[in-house]
């Protein structure tokens, strides 16, 4: 992993998966606590600092993850490692991406100690995700991640981007960004991040978790959403210049396609033209789209001198 800076691991070099290590012992109110006042560690907002202290949480997680043993896991914020504990018995290896110098410190500790024999199947890595670089010979096939609450549409969007390798991802984060991924043309939470996301892959609510499973509790229940990658629309435009007929279809969300996308177009007469030419009704609006239909328009934008 050239770039990176991963802590000073004794990682696996034969290329086969270790033999597995047992079950974990799982983080609860009290480990967390004390994990967190040995690194004199208070939770930060900022950070999006939430830690599971549920056991049956992590472990829904991961059922619900569908993952193979032979998948290589990128988990981002792994913070005190509650979710780390959990996959590392399931899968070939997790690469944990942890902004936090502490708790980056104290990951490897708390897996020797919790699930001895593991240590061998994880990759730290201090740095922020959206600045990841991933280069080496096992690149991520899953991402599972208690995702910050206030970064996780960028992370997920800016992941799936950069890892092309990623097939398959279950993500925890807030219920109504949850909503918002998973959401279909038409319906009320359906918006950019929905339209974004289904550029990549198909996107579906996989469970909601409540407050209460966390240290400190959010003021907002979570949920699951799971990802299946596949390919994008067969177009002739780029993703980014998809990506800004969306943005701009959805920047005025009451208007109709020929108003809001008078700006993209130079002028609602010319997005008249370009919706017409891609079969789109110019008096509809954005959220009843789906990405295929918002390809065809990205390929009509005129010429301008």
């Amino acid at each position: 992993m050239a770039g990176l800076r991963p802590l000073p691991l004794h990682l696996t070099t034969s290329g086969t998966p270790a033999s597995s290590p047992g079950p974990a012992v799982l983080l609860g109110a009290t480990d967390i606590r004390a994990l967190a006042a040995s690194i004199d560690l208070t939770p930060t907002k900022t950070l999006g600092q939430n830690f599971v202290i549920d056991g049956g949480t992590v472990q829904r997680i991961v059922r619900t993850a569908r993952l193979r043993p032979d998948d290589v896991v990128l988990e981002i914020g792994p913070g005190l490692g509650s979710l780390t504990l959990a996959l590392l018995p399931n899968v070939r290896r997790v690469i944990a991406v942890e902004i936090d110098a502490r708790l980056a410190e104290l990951l490897p500790s708390t897996i020797a100690f919790r699930l001895p024999g593991a240590l061998e199947r994880l990759t730290v890595i201090h740095r922020d995700a959206m600045n990841l670089d991933l280069r080496g010979d096992e690149y991520p096939t899953a991402i599972v991640a208690n995702l910050p609450y206030n970064v996780a549409v960028p992370v997920l969007l800016t992941m799936l981007a950069r890892l092309p390798s990623v097939r398959r991802v279950l993500i925890m984060v807030q219920l109504e960004v949850a909503a918002r991924l998973a959401a279909k043309p038409g319906e009320d939470a359906y918006g950019v991040p929905s339209v974004k996301a289904a550029w990549y892959g198909s996107a579906r609510m996989a469970g909601t978790i409540g407050r209460l499973v966390f240290w400190p509790a959010p003021r907002v229940d979570s949920g699951l959403v799971a990802l299946d990658r596949h390919d994008p629309p067969q177009t002739t435009a780029t993703r980014d210049e998809v990506f800004a007929v969306i943005d701009a279809a959805f920047g005025q969300r009451r208007k109709t396609l020929r108003a809001a996308l008078a700006g993209w177009a130079g002028s609602p007469a010319l997005a008249e033209i370009a919706l017409r030419e891609a079969g789109i009704d110019p008096s509809a609006r954005g959220e009843t789209l789906d990405v295929a239909q918002f390809a065809r328009i990205a390929e009509q934008r005129p010429h301008q001198e």
